[in-house]
């Protein structure tokens, strides 16, 4: 087995591969398995990040250790404002999840499942999830995500499912 350059595109590759087996995992419902791949899709989207902000030593623990480089994506892009806070509170919990995972196991709750289902729904059929969106999917109820689950095949555009989402 060879070991690949650690470059931008590779990270960046890895980082959509496991977000790509991170879905079909869930499909097949393996909520532990899914939750690994998400995980370190994160993990390699921050490497990859880190990398595209100037911090190329990925030699230091930056690059070997998760607390290492969960510490630094704080420090060095939330901190100083180039990514929102939320997305290094997404992160640490990911790493939190994934050790749950690994371990002891998880398991996804129906309206979770039903969750994730619609966003990849939405996203296959629409493209990218516009903020105004995702922020409506976050705070809806149960029953507003089955509902819109039901009609999203015949949606003709998220503006008939969603409303105005500007």
């Amino acid at each position: 087995m060879r070991h690949r350059a650690l470059t931008l595109e590779a990270l960046i590759a890895k980082a959509i591969t496991a977000a790509s087996s991170a879905h079909s995992m869930l499909e097949l419902g393996d909520a532990d398995g899914a939750v690994n791949r998400a995980y370190y899709a994160m993990f390699d989207a921050a490497r990859a990040a880190l990398m595209a902000s100037g911090l190329a030593h990925m030699e230091s623990d930056v690059g070997r250790t998760h607390s290492g480089l969960i510490g630094a994506f704080g420090q060095v892009l939330v901190n100083d404002g180039r990514v929102p806070r939320e997305l290094g509170r997404l992160l640490n919990r990911a790493h939190e999840v994934r050790q749950i995972a690994d371990y002891t196991g998880v398991s996804v709750e129906p309206a979770d499942a039903s969750l994730l289902a619609l966003q990849r729904l939405l996203s296959k059929r629409f493209g990218e999830i516009p903020a105004g969106v995702a922020e409506q999917i976050s705070k809806a109820s149960a029953e507003q995500i089955e509902g819109w689950l039901d009609q999203v095949l015949e949606a003709s555009s998220l503006e008939s499912l969603f409303g105005n989402i500007h």
